[in-house]
């Protein structure tokens, strides 16, 4: 028999047992008998859950290693830098619910025809950006003050594009999930020498390191950091 029960951390997670004795991640369906990625729905209690595989999804990723603070939660203004075909923006939505909403920029039109048709179609409170994540001047005229500041994108200089973005958009002490992609940034380099240099940036610009965490066995050489601005 599959249980769903709440996170012991985070508003807006949950935990299913599965039948095989598995705990699995899971969000509560916005869009129900929806599927964005092919993930399995579960009903239990009258509500459809989304299980949530970290392999697919970094924020699941650091979840499972150990996030000790996840900053999105109901009601929260994010803002989604490289939301790519939608897989963890999808959650987010779930996560924030209808009072709030998710701001997702994504540089591919190519892609974002699929993000549309998989996740934005289905969901009120998404609202798609074609735009470069390295130009934040490009969706002035869109975007308000946000929560949170999502960004996994696959570009060189990212805590700099991060920086720019929370210039514009994020609120006094907002915080931000930052997802470093050290491949993106120099695959001649060790990932640990570019996390730092990273960070180091982020810490020259006022920023506070809340959290660090490596992905693997999720994602080879990528960095989680949570940190703060201000």
């Amino acid at each position: 028999m599959v249980v769903v029960k709440n996170h012991e951390k985070f508003q807006g997670v949950y935990n299913v047992s599965m039948e095989d004795g598995s705990i699995e991640l899971a969000t509560k369906n916005l869009s129900k008998g929806i599927a964005v990625y092919d993930e399995k729905l579960v009903r239990y209690d009258n509500n459809e859950y989304r299980l949530w595989n970290p392999y697919r999804s970094k924020l699941a990723a650091a979840i499972k290693k150990g996030l000790q603070d996840l900053p999105i939660s109901l009601g929260s203004k994010v803002l989604y830098l490289g939301s790519a075909t939608g897989t963890t923006v999808s959650h987010v939505s779930d996560i924030i619910e209808e009072k709030g909403i998710v701001y997702s920029v994504e540089f591919s039109s190519r892609v974002m025809r699929e993000f549309l048709e998989r996740c934005a179609k289905h969901r009120n409170n998404v609202i798609p950006i074609l735009a470069d994540a390295r130009k934040p001047e490009e969706y002035l005229n869109i975007l308000e003050t946000v929560d949170v500041i999502y960004l996994d994108i696959a570009q060189p200089e990212q805590a700099k594009v991060l920086i720019e973005n929370a210039n514009l958009y994020l609120k006094k002490g907002g915080k931000c999930l930052f997802f470093i992609k050290a491949m993106s940034i120099d695959a001649t380099a060790k990932p640990e020498d570019i996390f730092k240099k990273e960070k180091a940036l982020l810490i020259q610009e006022g920023f506070k390191i809340l959290e660090e965490i490596r992905l693997e066995p999720y994602d080879k050489d990528h960095e989680m950091v949570l940190c703060r601005m201000g």
